[in-house]
């Protein structure tokens, strides 16, 4: 390591109480010891940075969870956001915010309501602010020329950020603090899922369906050039590996005790310590490196900038942030031998298809396609129902599947990743219904679905019907 000046610092804080004692396929709330050490630690980690002297004029917080899904282990633990409202509340916080905007297939205020942030936000008087739910202002992709000028470039050049992130946090950051509440988790698209793609919630759900594929990284970093947080506390009570949205049948492989919080005013020197402790560096988070190209980073050109304040000297393991290589036979997957883009029409649909079948029992007998550069001879010998994913295998195969078959047959899922189409897809031809997706009680689910579409969500939902009626 470079023995020249650090940049930043990142405190580690590694948390001592036993933590449950059941297989993690059972989700479970922190017991009581564990819960009480995440606030003493949230204590010491935000009173080293300066404590309510963090406080800017406004007085007010605004706290960013990740807050993505509501399925075990993808999303920040409740407890350390019971302990940062509380913190700050104690602080003498004016307002305490905590917003989020969902991965397509969500939409946010069933998130909160599922996951428990709802009745947090109740019980201390903080405000919940579903950016789902907001008007927007638009904004430029500005990493890459547009696909016209650059093959390789965007296809989708505008994203529109939710008005309340704009107000607040890029016209007014200089009067309110913003914090970041990171999950530790691998991703199968990304490397690692931290600070700086928590901010992948501020572009629209559907500002995130294309370009989700090798331009990803880029688009990433084009967002923190935009807004970043003042200080990121990332939850690693548990960490993901074989990527960020962990298959409950297989928790037992893909969730770990890590037992940790990263906290630092520098997102991305954060972020490259929580790559650490999985044994990866930026060359596996593309959106890291690029960030620090673009001198996103407030000086950090490399973990030798950074100061590290703990020990995670055992932390020496690389562990897999690919999906764990585990699918159903009775699916069959056909792929493009030109393009298969990770980020897009492959780990996408294949963590879809994972969460289904092995979690929700779904059914097999129909087949996938993927990708670009396909064998004719291959596509002919389909039979019965297909799926077909991505604009790439849609454009190149879609019509003669449909004129062979029959539309009734065949299935589409449009853009690098359409999450919500995909999910319709599936849902109906594995027989899984999508109110399973959302473990709430009927009614209650209903309210809270009819109350979102009363408040204009733009979120892309699956169809509650999609296990019966093939959805167009």
């Amino acid at each position: 390591m470079s023995t020249a000046p650090k940049t930043a610092t990142v405190t580690v804080h590694r948390l001592q109480s036993s933590h449950q004692s059941e297989p993690f396929t059972q989700f479970r709330p922190l017991n009581d010891p564990l819960k009480e050490e995440v606030f003493a630690a949230v204590t010491e980690i935000f009173d080293a940075a300066g404590g309510k002297g963090m406080l800017k004029s406004s007085g007010d917080v605004y706290i960013k969870p990740n807050g993505i899904d509501s399925k075990p282990y993808c999303y920040t633990r409740p407890e350390l956001v019971e302990a940062v409202i509380r913190y700050w509340k104690q602080a003498g916080a004016r307002r305490i915010f905590l917003f989020e905007n969902s991965t397509q297939c969500n939409f946010t205020r069933m998130v909160f309501a599922i996951t428990g942030y709802s009745a947090i936000c109740r019980r201390y008087g903080a405000q919940e602010v579903y950016l789902d739910e907001e008007e927007d202002v638009s904004f430029t992709f500005k990493g890459k020329a547009p696909e016209e000028q650059d093959e390789r470039g965007y296809r989708h050049t505008t994203f529109n950020i939710p008005k309340f992130v704009v107000h607040n946090l890029i016209e007014h950051a200089d009067e309110n603090l913003h914090i970041s509440l990171p999950k530790l988790k691998t991703h199968s698209m990304a490397g690692v899922t931290l600070g700086v793609k928590n901010q992948w919630a501020y572009p629209q759900q559907n500002d995130r369906r294309p370009d989700h594929n090798y331009n990803l990284p880029y688009k990433l970093a084009d967002v923190l050039g935009y807004v970043q947080p003042d200080f990121t506390l990332t939850e690693g009570i548990e960490a993901t590996i074989y990527g960020h949205y962990p298959v409950t049948a297989f928790a037992d492989k893909c969730v770990l005790p890590f037992k940790v919080l990263l906290g630092s005013a520098n997102v991305v020197a954060a972020d490259l310590v929580g790559a650490k402790l999985f044994g990866l560096t930026a060359e596996d988070c593309p959106h890291l490196q690029i960030a620090m190209d673009r001198g996103y980073s407030k000086g950090v050109k490399s973990l030798d900038d950074v100061e590290i304040i703990g020990d995670i000297s055992d932390f020496t393991r690389r562990y897999p942030y690919d999906l764990l290589q585990k699918f159903p036979d009775n699916v069959k997957r056909i792929t493009g031998s030109v393009q298969w883009c990770t980020e897009g029409c492959k780990n996408n649909p294949l963590t879809m298809l994972q969460v289904l079948a092995y979690d929700y029992q779904g059914k097999g007998g129909w087949t996938m396609v993927m990708g670009k550069g396909h064998d004719s001879a291959v596509i002919d010998a389909i039979q019965g129902r297909v799926l077909v994913v991505g604009h790439c295998a849609i454009k190149e195969i879609g019509d003669s599947l449909v004129k062979r078959l029959g539309r009734k047959n065949v299935y589409f899922s449009p853009h690098c990743n359409d999450l919500c189409a995909t999910c319709n897809a599936m849902c109906h031809l594995m027989g899984v219904s999508p109110m399973l997706l959302a473990p709430l009680p009927l009614m209650q689910s209903l309210k809270v679905f009819v109350q979102s579409k009363i408040k204009g969500t733009k979120a892309n939902v699956p169809n509650i019907f999609a296990d019966k009626f093939k959805v167009v």
